[in-house]
């Protein structure tokens, strides 16, 4: 077998051109840091995204992979196992829900709350099918998944789509209230847009969003794939916004870099029943176990808070960074989820020259980039960071 480091002859051989990707070869990770082949040391401020939750080979999830596998890697769902109990009760209990079943993935996660709001409406409302999204949304890339999304370049190739999804802008309630009819089952919501961008609503848009379902008996489903998990500097979003969903999704950040997602309902959504559902590898123990091992951590910790107040140091230094440099048109963001939008679609730009000095960000859009870092990065390294992006973005967009 050839080199590793003969990697870009094995991409173009090997590999189905699905996605672009960053030119270095990852060899080991630890804490806020990635290392390539060469030894050169890369500050993660993409983290997955927003799944390394604990830093990269963190030693909670270290040790409970090792401890598990030396136990119980997988069993069949028609068996009980200890951490999927025990993750499932720390869930539970730290949340405002009632019933929770294992993913593997974000994506898979939200198509098992797509599908439970479907069976929702067919026993409690008549028959009620229609879903209302938001456009500039992204909620995984299986098939349903990709359809509830509000981004037409994902679902352009894949026609005919599952019917019975309709989208409207997000951070308009006025918008939801008219596309609501009969049919209307739910309403499918990031509480605050990842992939669109981190785009943040109103402060009370989801509380608006709440008082209609209530009012017109829907069921809202919140995706926390990118937000739960102490990202926004709450355990859940939903907690940002004083509301409380029927159904929320969770993925990413659970599992702090281990395959593992979750749905959540109240008892009155949780509508399924045995064979409805159901998953191979969705919470056998050794990624329950990680779960597990991750959450108890947050709670301990109370990492939330930690995050609440490193999201301080980032909205200071990036509202620094607004007001003296004009090609600078926006920052948004909570706890350790940012984005920096510029008048120009320098995006790429900027992430391959902030990777040439040592930090890796990611261009969620064509003028945004992103910052999603490890929810356990240190004050010193996230001013390092910064500091990092600052010089690389002034020495692009500063005027001449």
């Amino acid at each position: 077998m050839s080199k590793t480091t003969d990697w870009r002859e094995k991409e173009a051989r090997y590999f189905m051109r699905a996605g672009r990707r960053m030119p270095i070869l990852t060899v080991r990770g630890e804490g806020s840091f990635l290392f390539d082949e060469a030894g050169k040391r890369y500050l993660d401020f993409f983290g997955g995204p927003a799944t390394i939750s604990l830093g990269h080979s963190h030693p909670v999830i270290v040790d409970a992979l090792t401890d598990q596998a030396r136990k119980l890697i997988h069993v069949s769902n028609q068996f009980y196992s200890i951490p999927q109990l025990q993750l499932a009760e720390l869930l539970i209990e730290h949340s405002v829900f009632d019933r929770v079943y294992f993913m593997n993935s974000g994506a898979e996660a939200n198509e098992g709350a797509l599908k439970l709001a479907r069976k929702w409406g067919k026993e409690k409302k008549h028959g009620a099918f229609e879903i209302i999204a938001a456009e500039n949304a992204f909620h995984g890339r299986t098939l349903q998944a990709v359809t509830a999304g509000g981004t037409e370049r994902y679902k352009a190739p894949f026609g005919p789509l599952p019917p019975g999804y309709v989208h409207v802008p997000f951070n308009d309630v006025d918008a939801i209230k008219r596309a609501t009819n009969a049919n209307t089952v739910a309403v499918f919501l990031e509480p605050i847009q990842g992939e669109g961008g981190i785009i943040v609503p109103d402060d009370d848009y989801l509380k608006q969003v709440r008082a209609w379902c209530d009012e017109q008996r829907l069921l809202l489903i919140l995706d926390e794939v990118q937000t739960g998990c102490g990202r926004t500097g709450r355990m859940f979003a939903y907690e940002l916004f004083g509301i409380e969903p029927d159904i929320m999704t969770l993925g990413k950040g659970i599992g702090g870099g281990v395959p593992l997602s979750a749905f959540l309902a109240k008892e009155h959504a949780a509508v399924f029943a045995p064979g409805d559902h159901g998953t191979t590898y969705g919470g056998e123990p050794l990624m329950t176990r990680v779960g597990y091992e991750v959450m108890r951590y947050m709670v301990e910790q109370d990492l939330p808070a930690q995050v609440a107040s490193k999201g301080k140091i980032v909205e200071r230094r990036l509202h620094s960074l607004l007001d003296r440099c004009p090609s600078v048109t926006g920052v948004r963001g909570k706890g350790l989820m940012w984005a920096i939008e510029f008048n120009r679609d320098i995006g790429e730009r900027l992430t391959n020259a902030a990777l040439e000095n040592g930090l890796i960000v990611n261009n969620v859009r064509p003028n945004a980039v992103r910052l999603t870092p490890p929810l356990t990065v240190s004050d010193e390294e996230l001013e390092q960071g910064l500091a990092i992006l600052e010089h690389v973005i002034e020495g692009d967009v500063a005027p001449k």
